[in-house]
């Protein structure tokens, strides 16, 4: 799953290193960071509403974990301050746990999570941690119904778009006078949704879930 994000991170170096000497500089408005990504979800359930299908009282999940490549695109508005937004789409599966532990819930669900952050930068030299919090907006789509599921009956799933926030930090270490660099990202999210089954037009299961992902990062940047 990284090659990818390999891929995405050489094509950013060598723009870089072909760029002119002047076009790249460590103290540019703009920076591009391409990155490898890894998104660790929770997934656990809130708050049962419908419960028709009769779930187990100490029915849990659990969402899988993905890595992916992703693009951040970042404004300084002065040299200790920028807003970042960043772009990538991730991929998970949704389990049992408890009374229905193993048990495939929920096939394929694409997470974009949109998400802009105002960021304060420290300068200690050469490297420049950060700190960042924001507004985030997960969209998430192509959900497909797990085949334990399915074999209860359940014929369409839905997990409803939130709003949330995150918080972050890391920092970005120069590699060269000309704009690149090397960065380390993690953002904590806050975030939720509810998950809907239905068996035909039917509501069959309804439960609250705390989504509330760490996204951690780390590739090369590209300051001009």
């Amino acid at each position: 799953m990284f090659k990818p994000a390999a891929a995405a991170a050489a094509f950013a170096a060598s723009l870089a290193l072909a760029a002119p000497a002047h076009a790249g500089s460590p103290e540019g408005k703009l920076q591009v960071k391409v990155m490898a990504t890894g998104v660790l979800p929770d997934g656990k359930i809130t708050r049962v509403q419908t419960n028709a299908i009769g779930a187990p009282a100490t029915s849990d999940s659990e969402a899988s974990n993905s890595v992916v490549p992703t693009l951040a695109v970042e404004y300084f508005v002065s040299p200790n301050f920028s807003i970042e937004t960043i772009c990538c789409v991730t991929p998970h599966d949704v389990t049992g746990k408890g009374g229905l532990a193993g048990a495939k819930l929920v096939d394929n669900a694409i997470i974009l999570p949109a998400t802009v952050t105002l960021k304060y930068h420290f300068d200690l030299g050469g490297v420049k941690p950060y700190v960042g919090a924001g507004p985030a907006h997960f969209f998430i789509f192509s959900e497909g119904v797990g085949a334990d599921a399915a074999a209860l009956g359940a014929t369409r799933v839905d997990l409803s778009n939130r709003f949330g926030l995150a918080l972050q930090a890391g920092m970005d270490v120069p590699l060269n006078d000309r704009g690149l660099g090397f960065s380390l990202d993690a953002k904590r999210y806050f975030v939720d949704t509810t998950a809907s089954f239905y068996a035909g037009n039917t509501l069959a299961l309804r439960t609250d879930h705390s989504l509330d992902p760490w996204v951690v990062s780390g590739g090369l940047s590209y300051r001009f």
